[in-house]
């Protein structure tokens, strides 16, 4: 019996390292298991992709993009507002100059028609009225003004009924624009234009009350070469006689008509000109 246990205990001696090792690596192994736990789902690559789109879908604003983008909206907002109060100053200085600077046209005139009748200031009153400045003479700009006002007839007259306003053409060549030769011209243009000279001091009379510009010389000739130097206006009166506004070569036809039919459209709700 004593031999066997001899033998024994040897063994079981070199049996303890082996099992506290084991017992030592069982613990290590279970204390790594315990360190290297899952984890957080989050972390994993699904996750961090599921955050870049979070980020990607929230974009780059934060509080002080918020900020800048407040301050920039109120910033426009108030430069708008300044530039509607200047253009609203401006509409309003424009009426005050309508009131208080308008130019002073229009007066006492005496011509002829090209029937031989005297036409005076009186003429024009109890409608509105387009009055040119021109001569029969003129290559280009005089009938392209005259058709272009008797466009501007009709269509207002369409607008606003027949009789509404009559075109007026005014010679500022006395001395080779004769009632014949003025009335042959007209036959060109509006039906209803009237045609008026008269003597050189009678024309020169009536460009200064309408301050028409012309260079006729006071000698000239009917059998003269030249050309007349002049204002390239229309003047719309009203039918009191008054100034309304005036028409220059670069007013289109459009234009004049959506004026004049403006103006018309005052006059009958109250509107006057006369000072």
């Amino acid at each position: 019996m004593s031999t066997p246990m001899r033998l024994l205990r040897p063994s079981l001696a070199k049996l303890a390292p082996c099992s506290c090792q084991t017992v030592l690596h069982r613990r290590a192994f279970s204390s790594s298991r315990i360190s290297r736990r899952p984890a957080d789902p989050s972390d994993d690559a699904g996750g961090r992709a599921e955050r870049i789109r979070d980020r990607a879908a929230v974009g780059p604003f934060t509080l002080r993009a918020g900020a800048v983008f407040a301050l920039t909206g109120a910033g426009l907002y108030l430069y708008f507002q300044n530039e509607k109060s200047k253009l609203q100053e401006r509409k309003k200085q424009e009426m005050a100059n309508q009131k208080i600077g308008r130019p002073k046209i229009g007066g006492s005139f005496k011509l002829q028609t090209t029937d031989g009748k005297d036409f005076t200031q009186d003429d024009i009153l109890g409608g509105f009225h387009l009055i040119y400045f021109g001569f029969t003479n003129c290559p280009d700009i005089c009938p392209e003004e005259l058709d272009k006002m008797g466009k501007v007839v009709d269509e207002i007259e369409r607008i606003h009924g027949s009789g509404t306003i009559r075109p007026i053409f005014v010679t500022c060549d006395p001395a080779r624009d004769s009632r014949e030769a003025v009335g042959e011209y007209l036959k060109d243009f509006h039906p209803r234009m009237v045609g008026l000279t008269g003597s050189y001091d009678d024309i020169k009379r009536a460009c200064k009350v309408y301050r028409v510009y012309f260079s006729t010389p006071p000698n000239a000739k009917s059998t003269d070469d030249y050309l007349v130097d002049h204002s390239i206006f229309f003047y719309l009166m009203d039918p009191e006689g008054a100034f309304v506004d005036a028409f220059g070569r670069s007013f289109t036809k459009e234009d004049v008509q959506t004026k004049t039919d403006g103006y018309i459209r005052e006059y009958k709700g109250g509107k006057r000109w006369k000072e």
